[in-house]
């Protein structure tokens, strides 16, 4: 079975964002609701949802175009269309009733080959399927997508016993490759696994919050770092999803679950949230949440409730020691230390107790809540972080049971002779299968030490002759060790391997060059050293760029400033689709150093659809740089010229690594390095058209008198300074304009207050 054309029934939120990342792959999508009552235009409800995707932020659409191949219409005039599409997803409202006559209008217009899928998150399937025909029963599954559809990767399954294997092979197979997803074979249970895992971390945080005497800002600081889980923390999630659903999903779960189920032994939400929803306070969508922002004399001030008294104050940020390691805090004896024992322990025996009725091992528990709540670690890989032994004796000692499942104080996950192993529902090892093209870093780690390492970056064996650049400093920033160690690289690839691939697992590529260095030899007023930093980064990176094997890069996340002039040197690209690319240094007052603007240069003036002349090149080079333009998607970033037309781009991050390492293979047969460009620049009057340009914009209030200064320092650069047209200019000349106007640029206050509020406050500063 083959899907190529698509169908979503419901355009609300959910149903309009599953049809926009439909339209990401390329799909064809029909988008049907009903006809409101008295409407003047029938399909008034598709044709809204999707004006409000393409306003909405973040993006819905990897690409704004994409809007196009999502079709509006309703039920009424084109159902009967139905019959040519090949996977119908209903996304309409919780009603078992309502979906139950949409699907019995479904059965006798679809064909036998058509999959039909509920996005419900509340209903189970023997509800949704019975009475109904066994030959719908044989076509339908839920396909339960997290919110939002783009950006979270967990696809949650659930197959009815009828339900014929081909099409839950077929929609899991175009899940991962065309939608990028993480696809968990779910029991029908409610809220199937990370739902009914989450809400119930959630609501036992909340409590114990409240309980204890937390602050909102404790509360969501203590639970996030040193256990691998967003930011966000608790409170921040609420606030961010609404905290008037939390209610109504705890309500289904208690008419749900069986009276003996520990989900229902929670205590009620304390009367302030009640309070806070009947007040409008229902989080970003409403006034205001556990957080809100406010606008006090021109300054955006934050402020958090006061979970005693209901008063909100300055968000105050708490003063912990939050290590990354667990057993850190959770060794401690004070409140803090108490909060996250509760809300962990509780959450992982909770986990534990579900097996096997919502999956059948720990591993799909796990990629559950990694996909679905953004956590680097699922429940039972926490419980091996923590150590298993230490966790059940604690337990003992509070008189608490200890679940069947970890009873044995063994650790679930082991690695043996190169393979991943988990403990089953028996107890017994059984080996971590991936999918066939997938290949982790992670794995490779099981059995390899490191090539070369230090506490930047580290180079690891691959296997069949590729090796991988890893960065692995905080935000995966660029600084004089990442140097050392792509330097040693070069010369270790070229005598023991073929090709080169720079990737890592993080949630990040990488955010740029390390700033803090450089604010210090700026507030030293240490030249040498900022021209030393500049000329090792771009000597580095032209060695990159002519070594005598392929490099690839494989980018996810953010790649900015250095970390996005790496990737323009390499060889080739591999990106995953969700990749934020640009150079940005204009916002911390600079300009890209480290061979940025040349190699971003030479992008445009080789691009055969740029309009002719020497200046249009230049002056769309100036634009994306000066403006610090940032690609929203991998498909931006090729519109954008980060990346090329050769350069590939991948949707499920699982898969990035093996497609970069086999891009890397392929290169490596009879690979020669580049020939080294050379540029015609048309020189002084493209600088002077581009000053120009600068002060316009300036005069109608789009950029500040400051940046016009950076954009004088660009115009040099990218016009080729003093040159004539007739002389063209080598690389190292564009790289010498880059130093000079780099090194003018941290001699002047409003290039320091740019970098120091950047650090301080991870926005740029408009000074």
């Amino acid at each position: 079975m083959n899907i190529e054309k698509t169908a979503v029934i419901g355009a609300g939120v959910m149903g309009a964002s599953i049809a926009a990342h439909l339209s990401n792959a390329g799909v064809p999508v029909l988008l049907l609701d009903i006809v409101p009552e008295g409407a003047s235009q029938r399909n008034q409800l598709a044709e809204s949802a999707i004006a409000k995707l393409l306003k909405t932020d973040p993006a819905a659409f990897m690409l704004a175009k994409n809007a196009r191949l999502i079709t509006p219409g309703n039920l009424d005039d084109d159902i009967e269309k139905l019959a040519e599409v090949d996977w119908v997803i209903e996304a309409v409202i919780e009603n078992l009733s309502i979906k139950q006559k949409l699907y019995q209008r479904l059965e006798g217009i679809c064909p036998a080959t058509t999959l039909i899928s509920s996005n419900t998150s509340t209903l189970p399937l023997k509800l949704l399927m019975a009475d109904a025909p066994e030959s719908l029963k044989r076509r339908f599954m839920i396909t339960h997508f997290f919110n939002p559809p783009r950006y979270m990767r967990l696809l949650e399954l659930v197959s009815g016993t009828e339900t014929l294997p081909e099409f839950q092979q077929a929609v899991a197979e175009f899940a991962d490759l065309r939608l990028g997803k993480g696809c968990v074979i779910c029991k029908d249970t409610p809220g199937f696994i990370a739902n009914r895992i989450g809400t119930f971390w959630i609501t036992c945080g909340v409590q114990e919050a409240f309980k204890l005497g937390l602050t909102v800002e404790e509360a969501d600081a203590a639970i996030a770092k040193p256990f691998g889980i967003p930011k966000t923390g608790i409170f921040g999630l609420l606030d961010l999803v609404g905290i008037d659903l939390i209610p109504l999903i705890i309500k289904g779960f208690n008419k749900m679950l069986q009276e003996d189920d520990d989900f229902r032994k929670l205590a009620p939400l304390p009367d302030l949230i009640n309070n806070m929803i009947a007040a409008g306070y229902t989080g970003r969508k409403g006034k205001g949440g556990f957080y809100r922002l406010l606008q006090i004399e021109g300054q955006r001030v934050k402020e958090s409730i006061n979970l005693k008294t209901g008063d909100y104050g300055i968000s105050i940020k708490p003063q912990m020691d939050l290590a990354s390691d667990p057993k850190f805090i959770l060794s401690g004896n004070d409140k803090i230390a108490t909060f996250c024992w509760n809300v962990i322990s509780q959450t992982i025996c909770y986990a534990a107790s579900l097996l096997p009725e919502v999956a059948e091992d720990p591993v799909a528990v796990d990629m559950a809540m990694k996909l679905g709540f953004n956590w680097t670690y699922g429940p039972f890989e926490l419980i091996d972080r923590i150590g298993a032994a230490g966790f059940c004796d604690r337990l003992n000692l509070e008189n608490r049971t200890i679940p069947a499942l970890i009873d044995d104080r063994k650790s679930f996950y082991t690695a043996d002779n190169g393979r991943l192993y988990c403990k089953d529902l028996l107890k017994q090892y059984q080996p971590v299968t991936r999918p066939d093209g997938v290949l982790l870093l992670s794995d490779c780690k099981l059995t390899n030490s490191p090539v070369l390492h230090n506490r930047s970056a580290s180079l690891w064996d691959l296997g069949d002759g590729i090796a991988c650049l890893e960065f692995h400093s905080k935000m995966n920033t660029l600084d004089m060790d990442t140097m050392t160690v792509i330097r040693k690289t070069i010369d270790k690839i070229g005598k023991e391997f073929a090709g080169l691939v720079i990737y890592n697992e993080a949630e990040h590529f990488s955010a740029g060059a390390n700033l803090s260095l450089l604010v210090n030899a700026i507030k030293e007023k240490n030249t040498a050293a900022i021209a030393n930093l500049i000329r090792v980064g771009q000597e580095t990176y032209q060695a990159l760029k002519y070594a005598p094997f392929p490099v690839v890069g494989a980018p996810s996340g953010l790649s900015l400033g250095g970390g996005c002039e790496i990737l323009l040197h390499c060889d080739a690209i591999q990106a995953h689709a969700e990749l934020y690319m640009g150079l940005v240094e204009a916002g911390v007052g600079l300009l890209p150093g480290w061979g940025g603007c040349k190699e971003y240069l030479r992008r445009q003036l080789e691009n055969k659809k740029r309009f002719g002349g020497p200046i249009p090149p230049v002056s769309q080079a100036f634009e994306t740089i000066g403006m610090a333009k940032v690609s929203k998607s991998a498909f931006e970033a090729k519109t954008l010229l980060f990346l090329s037309s050769r350069d590939g781009i991948t949707m499920n991050r699982s898969r990035l690594l093996a497609d970069a390492k086999a891009k890397t293979l392929a290169l490596s047969a009879g690979y020669q390095p580049p020939e080294p460009y050379q540029y015609n620049l048309p020189g002084r009057t493209a600088a002077i058209l581009l000053n120009m340009a600068s002060q316009a914009m300036h005069l109608v209030g789009k950029i500040t008198a400051y940046d016009t200064v950076i954009a004088d320092h660009l115009a040099q650069v990218l016009s080729g300074g003093d040159c004539d047209i007739t002389q063209p200019l080598t690389e190292e000349d564009l790289m010498s304009l880059e130093l000079n106007a780099f090194l003018a640029l941290t001699q002047k206050p409003e290039s320091l207050a740019r970098l120091e509020h950047m650090l301080q406050t991870g926005k740029p500063l408009r000074n």
